[in-house]
């Protein structure tokens, strides 16, 4: 089982983003779950949504304390202890920033991807929601499920002109991002 936390703020797509991943999982015949984590529950506020994808049934029901992987919408929140809370020291975090991504993982000590998805976003969907950028990142980069799993899941729940960008931003991120670097990471992580 794979176990993926994701760290954002209120109406960054956190949520959207959590059930989008397990939709494509399940598309793909794995098994798989996805629910949100809320706090104050207002627009810019922490929120934390959590994925489990496996092969078998899933018949954990705990928010994920120990992810293998982490998404982090919100460059702010990775010095929340939380944010990096119970990584597998194998894991791998993909976080929305203009920084390099060497640099970021010396000042975290954790194996980072960064890329400024906002700014991604903000280019092609005329909005800043970072969420679809870096579901592609992350997929891109761990090829867990095919980067067109991800199309097929926009597919089920847009239409019109924002599935249409969305779907070039997907492209537009998948095609940069360095595939299957974090493959091996995927395997080493799984509980």
């Amino acid at each position: 089982m794979i176990e993926i936390r994701i760290h954002g703020r209120g109406g960054q797509g956190s949520v959207v983003a959590a059930y989008v991943l397990a939709t494509a999982a399940i598309a793909q015949g794995w098994f798989a779950q996805a629910f949100p984590s809320f706090g104050a529950e207002r627009r810019g506020a922490p929120v934390a949504a959590f994925v489990r994808i496996a092969t078998s049934p899933i018949r954990r029901r705990c928010e994920v304390n120990e992810p293998a992987f982490v998404i982090i919408q919100d460059e702010t929140l990775a010095v929340l202890p939380e944010s990096l809370a119970g990584l597998a020291p194998e894991g791998g975090v993909v976080i929305n920033s203009q920084r390099d991504s060497r640099e970021l993982s010396g000042v975290l000590g954790r194996t980072i991807y960064a890329l400024p998805a906002t700014r991604l976003s903000l280019e092609t969907l005329g909005r800043p929601m970072p969420n679809t950028a870096l579901l592609s990142a992350f997929l891109a980069l761990t090829e867990l499920l095919p980067v067109a799993s991800l199309k097929d899941a926009l597919v089920a729940r847009f239409a019109g002109e924002v599935l249409a960008r969305n779907l070039r931003l997907i492209d537009q991120v998948a095609t940069a991002t360095p595939g299957g670097i974090w493959k091996e990471r995927t395997h080493a992580t799984s509980t």
